[in-house]
C-alpha cells in the first residue's frame, strides 16, 4: 500500500527522468522493464511525462505487453462521475476506480460470448422481440428484422438520437424511463437492419437484460461470475440510473489496471491464465469491423470500434472499447501491447483528438516486436 501510495504521488519531473515503474500490487500483474518488452526506454518516459504534464485532463496511463505490465502514470484531475452535480478534484492512483463509460458496452459483448458458450443464448439471428413476449404489440414485420446481432453492431435501424444531441437525448431518458426496453423497441424504424451505424446506448440495455433472462440471474451477477473474477478483477461498481437499476451502457467502473486486464483478454484470444473465460471464435467475431462510424477511419464490430495505428511507416489494425470523457483500451494484436487511457473529458472532442495522438505517441515508442 504504501509503495502504491507512493507512486501515486511521484511528481510530472520524476516522470519525465525515469521510466514509470508500475507499482507492485498483489493484483496478479507482473512488471517488466521497458526494454525488456521491446520499447526504447527514454523515449516511452519522455512521452508519459509529456502526456501526464500537458493541458489535457488526463488522469491514467497504464501499458501492457506481452502480458507484462511496462510502464503507468496517474496525476491529480478534475472528474465528474455520472450523475454527480459538481466535478471534484481526485489524486488518482492504481489503487482507485474510474468511470469507464461506454467501456461497459464491451463487456457486455464479451459476456455475450460467455453465454452462448454456456449454452444460454442462442443464434445471433434470434429477434430481439423473441426475448420479450410481454411486449407482443411491439412485435411488427419491421421490428421482427432486428437480431442480436444487429444491437452489437450499432445497426439496428431504429430511430435513436444520441451522438451529438443535446440534453435530454435518448440515453438521457433512458435513465428514467419505467420501461427502457419498451423505450428502446419502441422506437420506428429508420432505416435497414446493418445498412446504417448508428450510436444506440439503449441497445447495450436491451443486450444485457437479454443476458440477465437468458442466464437466469441478474446481469451484473453473471459479469461477475463468468468475466471479472476469473480474470482476478474484484473491484467493480456499476452506476445505477435514476430508477436505481445497473447501467450496462456507461455504468461500469474500474482501475485502470483492470481495464488493461480485459485488454489482454482479448489479445489471448479470450485465454486468461490457461483458462478459455472467452470463445477465441467468439473475440474474432466481435472484432470483425462491421460499420463505417463516421469518425476519423474508425469502424465498428460487436460492441467494439476498430481503426489503424501506424509503427515504423505501416498501419496496423487496433481494437479498442471506448468510453465518453476518453476512457480508453486500444490493443494492437500485431504487437501485443494494450494501452489504457482515463480522463475527464466528457464531451470534449479535443481532448478525443489527443488521446488519439498520445495512443500513436506510445506505439512509436515500441521499437521491436
Amino acid at each position: 500500500m504504501r509503495a502504491a501510495l507512493g507512486f501515486s504521488l511521484l511528481s510530472v519531473s520524476l516522470l519525465a527522468q525515469v521510466p514509470a515503474r508500475p507499482a507492485a500490487l498483489d493484483d496478479g500483474w507482473t512488471v517488466v522493464e521497458p526494454q525488456a518488452a521491446g520499447f526504447d526506454a527514454a523515449k516511452l518516459s519522455e512521452v508519459l511525462a509529456k502526456m501526464l504534464g500537458g493541458e489535457a485532463n488526463l488522469h491514467a496511463v497504464v501499458v501492457e505487453r506481452h502480458g507484462k505490465l511496462v510502464a503507468e502514470g496517474y496525476r491529480k484531475g478534475s472528474d465528474k462521475p455520472q450523475f454527480k452535480l459538481f466535478r471534484r478534484t481526485v489524486a488518482f492512483g492504481p489503487a482507485e476506480r474510474h468511470d469507464t463509460r461506454s467501456v461497459g458496452k464491451s463487456v457486455v459483448a464479451l459476456l455475450v460470448g460467455i453465454a452462448q458458450a454456456q449454452g444460454k443464448l442462442g443464434s445471433l439471428a434470434t429477434p430481439v422481440v423473441d426475448f420479450y413476449p410481454e411486449h407482443a404489440d411491439l412485435a411488427t414485420p419491421a421490428l421482427r428484422k432486428v437480431t442480436l446481432e444487429h444491437l452489437l453492431m450499432m445497426g439496428s435501424g431504429l430511430e435513436w438520437r444520441e451522438s451529438g444531441a443535446g440534453f435530454p437525448n435518448d440515453e438521457d431518458r433512458l435513465a428514467w424511463k419505467d420501461s427502457p426496453i419498451r423505450f428502446v423497441l419502441g422506437r420506428p424504424p429508420v432505416a435497414e437492419p446493418a445498412s446504417t451505424f448508428n450510436y444506440n446506448s439503449g441497445g447495450t440495455v436491451v443486450l444485457a437484460d437479454i443476458l440477465g433472462r437468458a442466464t437466469k440471474m441478474p446481469w451484473v451477477d453473471f459479469a461477475r461470475t463468468a468475466l471479472f473474477e476469473p480474470l482476478g478483477i474484484f473491484d467493480v461498481e456499476w452506476v445505477t440510473d435514476l430508477r436505481s437499476r445497473p447501467m450496462a451502457n456507461s455504468g461500469l467502473r474500474l482501475r485502470p489496471r483492470d481495464m488493461a486486464k480485459l485488454g489482454r483478454l482479448v489479445l489471448n484470444h479470450g485465454n486468461w491464465n490457461g483458462r478459455q473465460v472467452v470463445p477465441s471464435a467468439w473475440i474474432e467475431e466481435m472484432l470483425r469491423p462491421r460499420l463505417a462510424t463516421g469518425f476519423d477511419d474508425t469502424h465498428y464490430g460487436l460492441q467494439w470500434w476498430t481503426g489503424t495505428v501506424n509503427w515504423q511507416g505501416r498501419p496496423l489494425p487496433w481494437r479498442a472499447a471506448w468510453g465518453n470523457g476518453s476512457q480508453r483500451i486500444f490493443v494492437v494484436p500485431d504487437l501485443d501491447i494494450t494501452i489504457v487511457f482515463t480522463a475527464g473529458a466528457y464531451g470534449d472532442l479535443k481532448t478525443i483528438r489527443q488521446v488519439q495522438g498520445y495512443f500513436q505517441t506510445l506505439v512509436d515508442a515500441v521499437v521491436a516486436k
